[in-house]
């Protein structure tokens, strides 16, 4: 088949018609209207499909099959047009087609919500089953697809095998408590042994959430076939309304058996620098709007972080760093603290201005599963941190000694009988191995300057939020 043909009756998508080398006597387009304007002798309408962020101009004569139909269709009216493609003597565009049949498949009226040009993101986000059809979120969900791709053609050519990591589960990654629970128990009145819920009784015969994490599944996947990767939905039940927090998002999880912290720092660097590279190669007309309109300097900020250089920082330096700083912020500064966005920032806008990875963070601010460092008091993790953002990435060598994470697991309140599966892959074969985790979502506001998450998801799931 012709890459530029789809079989649905010789159908041509448009950006394949604005991109063609020649004039075509004869193609057929299928679209959605954007603009209708009408003159005495002509009409012309402005055509998208989603393939392309820009539209195809269609010239019609009232000689044309069903020219009225067509030019009272109205904004968002979907059209079949078959026409001659031929250069185009307005500014802006090379080609348009010249009707010679119209067809309207789907009618629009004044009431369409997406009539003027431009919308709040707000308002966009109350109509989120029609916001794909405006600019800006037709860019943002091309750029999310392409992305999409991106990721699995980096593991792919790495040799990293692709695992599906389950969504229902019965331990909390993060040990936050978190969860969305999964029961089929009556909500009014569960069943109860001893005046306590029985979880007997539940489909699953033990309490079960939605997962907030792949890692450890994949953990156990790297112990058999060395280097995997997990791509799909979590759920955090956070009960936060803030422009960065998703209940429901994607994660990009890789595990490598028989890697330290610095080969899992290395891997971080390669991911994110061949993301960027991949959209700024491949995304090109979506990111220049998005460089326009959205944020301005997006496209150098990408094509400086592609070819930057990425350096690294223990958390006890860049404790002194943000000591010396000479300001004041608005969280305090101290070493056993985490470090806040305000932080993230100073460091990698005004310390190093570029890409930084800080690493061996306090053991006891963060998670049980990381490894304990020679020096007792701090843990083998890593963040990485971008300007503009802060943390992007973060990670860990994992600890792979029993007798090291079973004594962690009691100092967290973790019963290892919840976790017997978890030990049992450092009881036999165990190994060094590393790993780390990208919120999709947080990547692609970076990627897209847009500053909401609600606005990078197709239907965002939040508190108070499940609609559509």
């Amino acid at each position: 088949m012709n890459n530029s043909t789809d079989r649905r009756q010789g159908r041509i998508r448009i950006k394949e018609a604005l991109a063609t080398a020649e004039a075509k006597e004869r193609i057929i387009v299928r679209g959605w209207t954007r603009t209708v304007r009408r003159g005495k002798e002509v009409a012309f309408i402005a055509l998208n499909d989603g393939s392309c962020f820009a539209s195809l101009q269609v010239v019609l004569g009232p000689d044309v099959e069903h020219y009225e139909a067509a030019v009272r269709c109205g904004t968002g009216a979907c059209l079949e047009v078959e026409g001659a493609l031929v250069a185009s003597p307005a500014a802006g565009q090379r080609w348009e087609v010249h009707a010679h049949r119209v067809k309207l498949l789907g009618t629009s009226d004044a009431a369409y919500p997406l009539q003027k040009k431009r919308h709040s993101f707000e308002y966009l986000r109350s109509i989120a089953h029609l916001r794909p059809r405006a600019n800006a979120f037709g860019a943002v969900f091309r750029v999310r697809s392409a992305l999409s791709f991106a990721i699995h053609s980096f593991f792919r050519e790495r040799g990293f095998l692709y695992v599906h990591t389950p969504i229902i589960t019965g331990n909390d990654c993060e040990g936050a408590g978190e969860m969305f629970r999964v029961t089929t128990l009556d909500a009014a009145e569960p069943a109860k042994l001893d005046g306590s819920i029985d979880w007997q009784q539940d489909f699953f015969s033990h309490r079960t959430g939605l997962t907030v994490s792949g890692q450890l599944q994949g953990e156990l996947f790297a112990s058999a076939f060395s280097d995997i990767y997990t791509f799909g939905p979590t759920f955090r039940a956070e009960n936060s309304n803030t422009s960065r927090h998703a209940a429901e998002f994607w994660m990009i999880e890789p595990e490598m058996a028989f890697a330290d912290l610095a080969e899992d720092c290395a891997l971080a660097e390669d991911f994110l620098r061949y993301l960027v590279t991949y959209a700024l190669q491949e995304c090109g007309e979506d990111l220049a709007f998005f460089d326009e309109r959205i944020e301005k300097g997006l496209l150098a900020k990408l094509e400086t972080l592609a070819k930057a250089e990425f350096q690294t920082m223990s958390y006890s330096e860049a404790v002194r760093r943000l000591e010396q700083a000479g300001r004041s912020f608005e969280f305090p500064v101290a070493w056993g603290a985490d470090l806040q966005s305000e932080h993230e920032r100073y460091l990698t806008e005004e310390v190093v201005g570029g890409p930084l990875f800080v690493t061996d963070y306090p053991a006891d601010i963060k998670a049980f599963y990381m490894r304990q460092n020679d020096d007792g008091k701090t843990v083998a993790a890593m963040d990485l941190l971008v300007p503009r953002v802060g943390e992007i990435i973060g990670g860990s060598q994992r600890e792979e000694r029993l007798d090291v994470l079973e004594s962690k697991m009691g100092a967290c309140g973790i019963d290892p009988q919840n976790l017997w599966w978890y030990l049992d892959s450092r009881r036999w074969g165990s190994c060094p191995h590393s790993g780390f985790g990208l919120g999709f979502e947080r990547l692609l506001m970076y990627v897209t300057g847009m500053e909401n998450i609600r606005d990078v998801i197709p239907f965002p799931r939040t508190p108070g939020n499940a609609n559509f």
